[in-house]
């Protein structure tokens, strides 16, 4: 009788058919993105805010004490593992258990358990990052992973357990790529006349955070194209998101809208994992009726058996639905900031990241800017010098080098310098850290570059230099991607010996002169 009671209660509300396969598909590609998220920080999370690292985690718990009054306040406002223990041997545990739990979610096997684990540990993470973790797509994941908990059984980790999805978790995935979406249309139609006027893709894939190697292509587009390319953006996110919650075929259509478009940005630039994680939730559009036309046969008849075969657990039920009630209550205050003409964009609204505000490029530079860290042997630290440049992972050095795919992986360096291209020092004071670092030839550092112009002795010197740098088209004789000029110098050259610099760096607590031999 129970069982009759749920499939007309599906039917009433136009779920005629199951979402197993859907849940199978979200689940995959979420792994997939958690797994990206903790080799990034079990690579880079140590040069970055580890014991020595360029904004040492130790440091900005005890502001975070003392500005709270105690660690326990400092947990409650922003909860993360390492108020225990934030030693540089804790951030890679975390890391690397991060990263092989989600494998195992990846290869298919995934309960409520193992999904909160994944929640907590990278929470953990992006509560202490500072400005490495402050990107949307880090509360947006955290946010997706959420979700993901009430998807599955309590125990039972197979791809195809005994205990349906609850439907109520795909309507608040329906309501976060609501939010996603068109909460960045609105932040660029009210943030930029490029995007009022059509011309914001004259200028996007040049002056995007870190190019690829198909961003010179897109950039070089007819402007016609270009144009209709800024008004398939606004479709995918002024109309389609409103479609989310339609019956199967306005779902259908705005799931295929936002998802070819999230694919359009992935092929024209490095992001991040933000497309990736943006897709997750569009995928809630689909039902398995529409992905058994996609996905292989004996998936479908895993699938298919079952539904067949499955069983009514209530405490899973009213778990979903007290969680969406929970939902909805907390994401009143996002959806007003939608509306309000002050809106503003990639913030959170509550201490575990539950629901947040979203947006992207609500600006669009026309001009691209480059920060390049230039070190040299010289005595004279003048234009006489013979300056060598520090390579990036994913920003354009040299003129002649194909913009690398980086993407869904994550270079924390490279987007932060792309910020402070934009800015002054002031903002970014801890580049004068980096510079303390390359002077020294500090391995851990130096990893978070492509490589190190000075093997064999640190430089006497390191400088950095603002370029203004240009697409060339393809096919020129020499064979470049960029042209450039130079603009000023972002930093004067310091070197070891320069006290002001030294004494600078002991105020903020990155150096202990005392201390060293």
């Amino acid at each position: 009788m129970a069982l009759v009671q749920t499939q007309d209660l599906r039917q009433l509300l136009g779920a005629a058919h199951g979402y197993w396969l859907t849940r199978f598909v979200i689940l995959r590609l979420l792994g997939f993105i958690y797994a990206i998220a903790f080799l990034v920080a079990a690579n880079q999370l140590v040069p970055l805010i580890g014991e020595h690292g360029l904004l040492p985690l130790g440091l900005f718990l005890d502001r975070v004490r003392d500005a709270l009054g105690s660690s326990s306040t400092g947990f409650l406002r922003l909860p993360s593992l390492f108020w225990i223990n934030h030693s540089d041997s804790s951030l890679v545990i975390v890391s690397w258990i991060g990263f092989a739990l989600s494998c195992v979610v990846v290869a298919g096997y995934a309960n409520a358990i193992l999904l909160g684990l994944l929640w907590i540990l990278y929470m953990s993470i992006v509560h202490v990052g500072q400005d490495w973790y402050s990107y949307g797509w880090e509360v947006q994941l955290l946010e997706t992973g959420f979700l993901g908990i009430f998807l599955c059984p309590l125990f039972d980790p197979r791809p195809f357990p005994s205990r349906a999805p609850p439907l109520v978790i795909f309507w608040l995935f329906r309501l976060l790529i609501f939010k996603i979406m068109l909460g960045s249309g609105l932040i660029k139609i009210r943030g930029d006349a490029s995007w009022r006027d059509l011309t914001a893709l004259y200028y996007h894939f040049e002056t995007q955070p870190i190019p690829n190697g198909l961003s010179r292509w897109f950039h070089f587009l007819p402007q016609g194209v270009l144009k209709f390319g800024t008004l398939f953006n606004h479709l995918a996110e002024l109309v389609a998101p409103w479609f989310v919650f339609w019956p199967r075929i306005g779902r259908y259509i705005a799931g295929i809208v936002i998802i070819a478009f999230q694919i359009v940005i992935i092929l024209s630039g490095n992001l991040s994992f933000l497309n990736w994680i943006t897709i997750v939730p569009a995928l809630a559009c689909f039902d398995d009726r529409a992905l058994s036309k996609v996905l292989p046969r004996n998936l479908v008849r895993r699938a298919e058996r079952a539904e067949r075969e499955a069983k009514i657990s209530r405490p899973m039920e009213g778990i979903a639905i007290a969680m969406a009630a929970l939902i909805s209550l907390l994401s009143i205050q996002p959806l007003l900031n939608i509306l309000s003409a002050h809106q503003i964009m990639n913030t959170s609204f509550d201490p575990f990241d539950l629901v947040n505000t979203y947006g992207a490029f609500g600006a669009v530079g026309k001009e691209r800017f480059n920060v390049v860290f230039e070190g040299t042997d010289s005595y004279f630290p003048d234009e006489t010098a013979t300056w060598i440049p520090y390579p990036y992972k994913g920003l354009p050095v040299a003129l002649d080098k194909r913009p690398r795919q980086i993407a869904p992986y994550q270079l924390h360096l490279d987007w932060q310098m792309w910020f402070a291209a934009m800015s002054t020092p002031n903002e970014y004071p801890w580049t004068l850290n980096l510079v303390w670092k390359l002077l020294h030839n500090d391995r851990e550092t130096l990893s978070l570059f492509a490589g190190n112009p000075f093997p064999d002795k640190p430089p006497r010197y390191v400088r950095a230099v603002w370029y203004h740098y240009k697409f060339v088209r393809a096919g020129n004789p020499e064979g470049k991607w960029w042209e450039r000029d130079q603009k000023q110098i972002w930093l004067p050259p310091l070197s070891v010996d320069n006290s002001r610099f030294v004494q600078l760096l002991e105020r903020a607590g990155w150096i202990n002169r005392k201390e060293e031999p």
